[in-house]
């Protein structure tokens, strides 16, 4: 605090000057109005100037120039071109740069800056200072000369209330209300007793984290909390993190921290590695404007080297403070015009952070400022007293573009906070789990989350024992003899079993790497020829909507053998010779073998055994008649669509997922031709494992062949002299991604569009890690742009950055929501589904037959009587019948001619029908058979062709009964009718 002592002193040196020069410009100005009051009058508009004081260079600072300038400019733009604010008047700004000759916001530039602007502009109102240290001097020479100072910066504590900066108005974030936001976490978690702040102290700078810390001190005394602090300077290395620890050990459980993120991620591997209860402690690592999370997976441990693994665990017991960041349609609009004006007017690009905020904070408070002062001109008429525009500002809420902006009764913002946390330790990434929203002081839990603990429960501020272990309710209580002896004798039964168990299972692995189960005679191996590997390749060829998965060997004689292959024990294998010469069979080798013989997966070829007999060296495999992937996708008469290669990518990737959580770790020599395919179209992943067995020089290899090998290795194994054979994961993914460009386009591995360059051109670019980073092209017409996507993480320059095979199996589950195990299980569904829809069409063609049956036979009962249609549907021979005595009767219509002369045609038609019509459902109810129907002549014959013992007499009497019709078409209202011919 002395230099807050020596900045005070110093101020009422220059106050004193400065009343003598103002008492003295005051009577200058009064004469120099007199002379020019006339002028005045007739300008059109008078001008209200700004006064603008913030660090020009150093953009480091959230309030830096090139940061706050494009908003300003645009403020003011909209204030002038709003004839609603301001009549009469033209609001302009001048400027000046608060650093000194290093860069460093200064307490004695600051100022002397706004002595210069004073004395040569007529001041309405200060924008800025930023900084805290030149912010104090400004704020009292403005409270002085009762000028209003708007600001988005000036967060310390000191700043608040009215007694000491009374014209201080803070459209920004301020410590306050980070302080309140720990008070509120501390209540929250039930921590009530004790906390640790522990803070980097840069003293040469404005100190951020010293300011920081004093919010939260200040806040957390009010409710007694027993604070413990811990100061460290960074930039005074080496830092003593052995004694931070042994600190936070006997002090701390709840620690509050503000440094850079490299030193606390330091710290928090040291605190990981060290030898203490780590569910018992919590991290508060205060990052107001996200620093640690701006990379795009949100991991702020990650660093991409050895320390990544530890770090990550480390910060499970890490949660992040920031600022929240507004979600408004207006702050979105105003980044994006802010990142546009900065590349303008200062040709600086403006990154997505945090930081923006501030810019949002000066352009909030230039606009509460004009309308403010908008509201008291209009009342009074008049410019109107600083202090009284500076006041009406207070205490009112108003819509900015970063959203609802309240100024509290000290003039200070409510700030909304949020909480981070790793909530889900499989993606390691930070999420918001709760936000502060400063108006109401009110916590909220995010829906579907919640804060992550080491332990599983949230830990103690004071540990249950005492920091030392000396609660009398943790004391060692006196035991019996016989409980000690029981506890003795468990004890050694427990670890004599646990020996027994460990010196067996030594003995057993002992035994099998003594018994080399793996090893193989190559006199047991019989070398194949061209008929038998034909003789073993099945022929598959299955036609499925656009997909043609046609046979390997193809038809015309023409064979494509993949690898080499042999007989061992009847059954056809895959054999891989070695370059060396001589395999030593020390411990190592004999684990490796014993390893990659216990590894069994559907996704990777089966080790058979190998052969270690000077100079037949090889590796013999499981072989698959179909070839490698690179094969299939080089074989431009197999189509495949993307149901197949979806098959194709998803057995690569549960086969890595399956590799990389063995004891293999990694494959190292992922390409194309290391992916077969057996005789169920299933992928298999082979050349994984025995590094030993790998060649350690490239001597003698094919300048093209060797580097087109390279073309799906990672960068950084690229980069190394040396890079270990088996590879890394990371390096896999990378490896999988050059794969699933190749699977999509179908165009050779690492194709680029319009650049034919060779392997080694391409391999010499990747190396050098040119930007833009060499990579294959996408084309987004023949996959998907979320396949792209993928493609592009997995090639990531970044290994950190790179998905897991983990992580890729769930995204193309969800990009290919209806994929199988196999492609022969998709195969069989299909055809499932196209046997169901052949039931249904068998079904409702078998409806359809049906009916047209009924149809034909009610027409064949119709034409021919009863008994002669079920001769013929039963396919008989109708046979002719003589009967010794039937009874015909015919019918005719009387005067019929006369009818037909005095009807017309129609009529006469109807007439007809209508008759014949009536015949026929009279005939239906009698057992009789028509005979024959001629012009108006009707004959039926009863007794035909089934002999009936009822007389005809009485027929013939039932039918004459029926035998007139008054017809509604003959022209008069005598009846027709029908007269008996015979």
């Amino acid at each position: 605090m002395a230099r807050w002592k020596e900045a005070t002193n110093l101020l009422l040196v220059l106050l004193v000057l400065l009343d003598l020069h103002l008492v003295s410009g005051r009577v200058f100005r009064r004469r120099s109005v007199r002379k020019t009051r006339a002028h005045h009058e007739h300008r059109p508009q008078q001008n209200i100037t700004l006064a603008v004081i913030l660090p020009r260079s150093n953009t480091a600072y959230p309030w830096a120039w090139p940061r706050v300038g494009p908003a300003l400019e645009r403020a003011v733009r909209a204030v002038n071109a709003d004839p609603t604010l301001l009549p009469d008047h033209h609001l302009i700004y001048v400027y000046k740069n608060s650093e000194n000759e290093h860069g460093i916001c200064s307490e004695s530039v600051a100022p002397l800056m706004a002595v210069d602007l004073k004395f040569a502009y007529d001041l309405w109102a200060f924008i800025g200072p930023g900084c805290s240290y030149t912010a104090s001097p400004v704020g009292l020479f403005a409270t002085h000369w009762d000028v209003p100072m708007v600001t988005a910066g000036a967060s310390a504590v000191a700043f608040h209330g009215v007694q000491v900066y009374p014209t201080i108005t803070n459209t920004g974030p301020t410590h306050k209300k980070l302080g309140k936001f720990a008070l509120r976490i501390c209540e929250h978690f039930g921590w009530r007793e004790h906390v640790m702040l522990m803070f980097n102290d840069i003293k040469e700078d404005d100190r951020p984290c010293y300011f920081a810390v004093e919010g939260l001190y200040t806040e957390l005394k009010s409710i007694n909390i027993s604070i413990v602090d811990s100061v460290f300077e960074e930039n005074k290395p080496p830092i003593n993190y052995s004694q931070i620890l042994s600190e936070i050990q006997s002090d701390g459980r709840v620690m509050f921290v503000c440094c850079s993120p490299d030193v606390f991620r330091k710290l928090m591997v040291e605190f990981r590695r060290a030898d203490l209860p780590h569910e018992q402690f919590v991290f508060f690592y205060i990052d107001v404007f996200g620093d640690s999370l701006n990379s795009a997976n949100r991991q702020p441990w990650a660093r991409g080297d050895e320390d990544d693994a530890i770090a990550k665990e480390a910060f499970q017991s890490v949660k992040i403070l920031t600022y929240r960041e507004p979600h408004n349609r207006e702050y979105k609009e105003f980044v994006s015009n802010l990142k546009s004006d900065a590349l303008e007017m200062f040709n600086y690009t403006m990154e997505d952070s945090l930081m923006n905020i501030i810019a949002g904070g000066f352009y909030d408070g230039l606009m509460i400022y004009t309308r403010t002062l908008n509201e008291t001109m209009s009342t009074t008429g008049q410019r109107p007293p600083g202090r009284v525009v500076t006041e009406k500002m207070w205490n009112r809420t108003f819509h900015g573009v970063t959203g609802l902006v309240h100024l509290d009764e000290n003039g200070d913002r409510e700030t909304d906070f949020a909480l981070w946390d790793m909530i889900d330790t499989n993606t390691s990434a930070f999420q918001i789990v709760l936000v502060y929203n400063s108006s109401e002081e009110q916590l909220t839990a995010i829906p579907e989350t919640s804060p992550h603990w080491l332990g599983g429960v949230c830990p103690p501020d004071i540990p249950v024992c005492g920091f030392k272990n000396d609660n009398p309710v943790c004391l060692a209580k006196t035991i019996t003899i016989h409980q000690m002896v029981s506890i003795i004798l468990f004890f050694i039964f427990t670890m004599a079993v646990t020996v027994a168990v460990f010196i067996y299972r030594r003995m057993k692995l002992e035994k099998e790497l003594v018994a080399q189960l793996w090893r193989i005679s190559w006199d047991d191996i019989q070398m194949s020829n061209v008929d038998k590997v034909l003789r073993s390749g099945s022929r598959l060829t299955l036609s499925l909507r656009g997909s043609n998965y046609g046979s390997l060997m193809t038809g015309d004689g023409n064979v494509q053998v993949f690898a080499k292959t042999g007989y061992y024990k009847g059954n056809i294998a895959a054999i891989k010779y070695t370059n060396k010469k001589r395999i030593e069979l020390n411990r190592k080798v004999l684990f490796e073998l014993k390893h990659i013989r216990d590894v069994q997966n559907e996704h990777l070829t089966r080790f058979i055994g190998a052969c270690i007999d000077p100079p037949n060296t090889c590796i013999i495999t499981e072989y698959c008649p179909r070839g490698s992937l690179q094969d299939i996708l080089e074989n431009d008469s197999i189509t495949l669509d993307w149901m197949f290669k979806y098959s194709l990518i998803n057995d690569i990737v549960k086969g890595m997922v399956f590799l990389h959580n063995s004891v293999i770790v990694s494959h190292g020599k992922l390409k194309s031709s290391n992916c077969v395919v057996d005789n169920r179209f299933v992928l298999k992943i082979t050349d994984y494992g025995l590094s030993s067995f790998r060649s350690d020089s490239d001597a003698g290899k094919d300048a093209h062949a060797y580097y087109a090998q390279r073309l799906w290795m990672a960068p950084e194994l690229l980069r190394m002299e040396s890079p270990p054979p088996q590879g890394t994961q990371k390096g896999d993914v990378y490896s999988f991604g050059i794969i699933l460009q190749e699977v999509a386009l179908r165009r050779g591995a690492f194709y680029l569009e319009g650049e034919p360059l060779s392997p080694k051109e391409i391999v010499d670019r990747v190396i050098l890690g040119e930007w833009p980073c060499l990579r294959p092209t996408i084309d987004t017409q023949s996959h998907s742009p979320e396949m792209g996507q993928l493609m592009q993480r997995c090639w990531a320059e970044e290994p950190t950055e790179r998905p897991e095979f983990n992580q890729i199996h769930v995204l193309l589950r969800k990009q290919n929501k209806e994929s199988r195990t196999n492609i022969l299980d998709n195969l069989l569904s299909r055809m499932e589904q196209y046997a169901n829809n052949l039931e249904e069409l068998v079904e409702e063609r078998t409806q359809a037959y049906h009916e047209e049956k009924r149809k034909a036979e009610a027409l064949l009962y119709q034409i021919l009587p009863h008994s002669v249609a079920e001769q013929l549907k039963r396919g008989e021979t109708v046979q002719a019948e003589a009967f010794d005595s039937v009874t015909i009767y015919f019918s005719d219509i009387v005067g019929f001619t006369a009818i037909s002369a005095e009807s017309t045609p129609m009529e006469v038609v109807t007439l007809l029908n209508d008759l014949y019509t009536c015949f026929d459902a009279i005939i239906d109810n009698f057992d009789v058979y028509k005979v024959e129907t001629i012009g108006v002549l009707h004959g039926v014959c009863p007794g035909l062709p089934c002999v009936t013992e009822v007389c005809a007499p009485l027929r013939q009497r039932d039918l004459r009964s029926v035998c007139v019709l008054r017809s509604g078409v003959y022209p008069t209202e005598d009846p027709v009718c029908v007269t008996e011919v015979s």
